[in-house]
């Protein structure tokens, strides 16, 4: 994610920030233009040259402290661009569930940053037929539905468990299925990547030819490879031709996994873009070790330029981690057959499918 800073006094900023803690000024952050932008603390709404003669005011969800985000005073709705894919949120009358829903809403607000850096289409389907929305529910009081409310995507709808917010929670699921990585954004990024396997893929015949040639046949029975996978285990090999073991139980899974893991490396190398870092290792040889970010990803239209960057940057993150006792920020190896499929979706994203 780029970096901020106040409009008021230059100090540094995170992207959920609301308040200047320096200068005391309002923040909000205008989607239309990327910009978290100041407002003075006697002041209620914003008007911003930079967006026409709209006025504009916070979010409704600004009330829980669940986002910054800048609505035009004209919105029927009250709702931001993020927050209108909201289609259930959790009883805020319980106390924990707001700490969670809060949890969550940082996440996919950093999801919806990283969706229009990339133009893709983030319209809610609650007002559009083919859009996107999030259902965020707790198999707490379910009763016998408990067992079927799961994350997950489904035409168009993202369900995400309230317990994925409980780091505690979530580390002991990581345990049990035996992952190398779990977050909370993590579940955004592959979930929304089968939301845009249909927009993008099945919805052209042509790059549907080129996706199976890359990442397989999908028509073969999803619900059976899943419950083989579960069953036998990964493809022998896995490594070599998959990000992760969950990738190789079917094309769906690879795609979205795969793209998952390219949003993560396109926002890594954009946040040591604006900080300006580079590598260079003390090693003799360090020639694929070195790394300069010296460009946005998103400006950048060759994914093997991005991704060698992002391969040397991750050994030094990984390292500085180990350094502290820390787990490895990004515990995965990036295969040449995987980075094909990551060129084949910046291909497809960027409009240029060719698979040279």
């Amino acid at each position: 994610m780029k970096l901020f800073q106040c409009q008021n006094c230059n100090h540094p900023l995170f992207f959920e920030n609301d308040t200047c803690e320096q200068c005391g000024y309002h923040l909000g952050y205008l989607d239309s233009t990327f910009d978290l932008v100041a407002l003075g603390p006697d002041l209620a709404d914003w008007t911003i040259p930079k967006a026409g003669s709209h006025r504009f005011t916070y979010c409704k969800n600004h009330e829980y402290n669940a986002c910054n985000w800048l609505v035009p005073k004209t919105d029927a709705t009250g709702f931001c661009t993020a927050c209108k894919l909201n289609r259930t949120i959790p009883d805020l009358g319980i106390k924990k569930n707001l700490k969670k829903w809060k949890r969550i809403e940082v996440a996919k607000h950093r999801l919806i940053y990283q969706l229009q850096k990339l133009s893709l289409p983030v319209q809610s389907k609650l007002y559009t037929e083919n859009g996107l929305c999030f259902d965020f529910l707790s198999r707490k009081g379910a009763g016998a539905n408990a067992k079927t409310i799961m994350t997950g995507h489904a035409n168009g709808v993202v369900t995400i468990l309230l317990s994925e917010a409980d780091s505690v929670l979530r580390e002991q699921m990581k345990r049990d299925m035996n992952e190398r990585y779990r977050t909370l954004i993590g579940h955004f990024r592959h979930e929304v990547g089968h939301y845009y396997w249909e927009r993008l893929i099945f919805s052209d015949e042509k790059i549907l030819d080129d996706f199976r040639q890359v990442f397989g046949d999908e028509r073969p029975s999803y619900g059976q490879a899943l419950k083989d996978y579960y069953k036998n285990g990964p493809q022998k090999k896995w490594r070599k031709n998959f990000i992760s073991k969950y990738a190789s139980s079917h094309p769906w899974e690879d795609w979205a996994e795969t793209w998952a893991h390219y949003l993560h490396i396109l926002d890594t190398l954009e946040t040591a873009y604006y900080f300006g870092i580079k590598v260079k290792p003390d090693l003799s040889n360090k020639k694929h070790m070195k790394m300069k970010s010296a460009f946005d990803p998103y400006n950048e239209l060759s994914f093997k330029k991005i991704v060698s960057k992002a391969i040397p940057l991750f050994f030094a993150i990984n390292s500085v981690n180990r350094s502290m006792g820390i787990a490895d920020v990004y515990p995965f190896v990036i295969s040449k057959a995987v980075i094909k499929k990551m060129e084949f979706i910046h291909g497809v994203v960027t409009k240029d499918v060719a698979l040279n």
